[in-house]
């Protein structure tokens, strides 16, 4: 199949499953809002991204290898190997996370419901393990339709949780713990999983190979985790914003998450091709490079869009004391824009297994965004975090679009993305301040950038029209 075609047929699938899936659980986010106020919302956002931190720990990062070894078998032995490797160590590590249940549960820090993250812990890593192996084999559909599913159950578990017993955060916790152990289950069951947990299929060297893979990986997770969480930490330990400024920032948050979802769809089908491309052998990347200048093309229109509606979508996805949570959302979606555009560079890494580039690129953020919260938040509060996380991504971006020269050759579009960066910045000064006539200013300013990246997106659909033609586009 053309890699292209590959391409745009593995999006796709993604896309039919992950989207459904995420749009439902965003037309319930009023319900969220409306059922959790500020203080719970942000109770049970510290609570799941407590667990986060601790998911690649416990699972000394196999369920980030799992993916990429799986794609590296070519036949059912060396699948059960890396399966069992990597269940095996999942095991371990849930066991480890339910022997911390005792000091989860005795911190004030999460208003007696500790005994939550170890649950949330056992449950995802399961999950993901049981997923992202199918991922790697190739069964993309499936992947897809078991996230589909997933979200599904979330929704029809938070819905007798929240509506019909009013559980309030052990509701909303929950819901995602049940969800990803039926899944699990199913997984195990219907995808025939079980067949390779037999001790036959322990192979050492696979073990030594996945841990050599994914432990530089560990550290890595946890230094995005700081870049991503450590501000919410911050203001909630701020005597001055506490758990009401939190919730509202981590209610703001979902609205970039809506630009993270695009990307990360686009990413996860993009891995498969990124790992395969061989044109880049002793010259530049052609298909790096036409694929680049689509994808930032893609994501600063997105984040255009996002950034000039930001009120409105507001008001239309969150409880209406959940109105100012608006003013955090531009500067956020502003980061999420380099956030992606970071992710992509990584596939380069990811292509190369140089994890170690990874782990050293996100060590540099952490470091930058944690220095700048210190400095920021007591004088800006949330606004100051925002702007920490935007100023932490574009430096990676900027590292990383450097490093990756050293791997993999490819046009990185550097006076389109400065001219985007310089439009949809202006753009956030114009939204947040409302200047006069803020409207057809910020409407003037999406059509630039729209008009700026045009020719990408009409490349696309030349692309996608000569798969069905049979003929060749001409590069932009």
């Amino acid at each position: 199949m053309n890699r292209y075609k590959k391409l745009a047929s593995n999006t796709i699938a993604l896309s039919l499953g992950t989207m459904a899936s995420k749009v439902l659980v965003y037309l319930l986010l009023p319900l969220y809002t409306a059922c959790l106020d500020k203080s719970q919302y942000s109770q049970s956002d510290i609570i799941t991204q407590t667990a986060n931190l601790l998911l690649p720990l416990l699972a000394v990062g196999m369920v980030d290898g799992i993916f990429r070894f799986a794609m590296d078998s070519t036949d059912e032995a060396g699948r059960a190997s890396v399966f069992c490797v990597s269940f095996w160590a999942v095991t371990s590590g849930s066991v480890v996370a339910l022997c911390l249940t005792p000091l989860f549960d005795g911190l004030d820090f999460f208003g007696g419901y500790g005994w939550l993250i170890p649950l949330y812990v056992v449950a995802s890593n399961f999950h993901s393990c049981a997923a992202h192996f199918l991922r790697g084999c190739g069964k993309t559909k499936l992947f897809s339709l078991q996230g589909i599913v997933t979200t599904a159950l979330t929704i029809a578990f938070n819905l007798v949780f929240l509506l019909g017993f009013d559980m309030g955060v052990p509701g909303y916790v929950l819901s995602t713990v049940l969800a990803d152990a039926v899944l699990t289950l199913f997984l195990f069951f219907y995808a025939g999983l079980y067949r390779y947990l037999s001790w036959r299929h322990l192979n050492r060297d696979t073990a030594k190979s996945m841990l050599k893979y994914s432990l530089p990986m560990i550290p890595t997770t946890i230094f995005w985790w700081i870049t991503n969480v450590s501000d919410r930490y911050m203001i909630k330990a701020n005597p001055a914003l506490g758990d009401a400024v939190n919730g509202l920032y981590a209610a703001a948050f979902k609205v970039p998450t809506l630009l993270i979802l695009v990307s990360g769809i686009f990413i996860e089908a993009w891995n498969y091709s990124a790992v395969t491309d061989d044109d880049s052998q002793g010259g530049e990347s052609s298909f790096f490079t036409q694929v680049f200048g689509g994808f930032q093309a893609v994501v600063f229109a997105c984040a255009a869009g996002l950034i000039f509606l930001a009120k409105p979508i507001c008001s239309v996805l969150f409880a209406k004391s959940y109105g100012d949570a608006w003013q955090y959302i531009p500067v956020l979606v502003y980061a999420t824009v380099f956030s992606s555009l970071v992710t992509f560079m990584s596939s380069v890494y990811v292509k190369c297994k140089k994890s170690k580039n990874s782990f050293v690129t996100a060590m540099i953020g952490a470091v930058v965004n944690v220095a700048l919260n210190f400095i920021l938040i007591p004088v800006y509060g949330a606004h100051g975090a925002a702007v920490a996380t935007f100023v932490c991504y574009l430096v990676v971006y900027i590292i990383r679009a450097i490093d990756s020269a050293r791997y993999v050759k490819f046009n990185k579009r550097w006076l389109t993305v400065g001219v985007n960066t310089l439009l949809i910045g202006t753009l956030c000064t114009v939204v947040l301040l409302e200047i006069n006539y803020w409207i057809p200013v910020g409407a003037a300013l999406v059509v630039a950038v729209l008009a700026l990246n045009a020719r990408f997106f009409i490349f696309a659909a030349k692309s996608i029209l000569s798969r069905f033609l049979g003929k060749k586009v001409k590069k932009t």
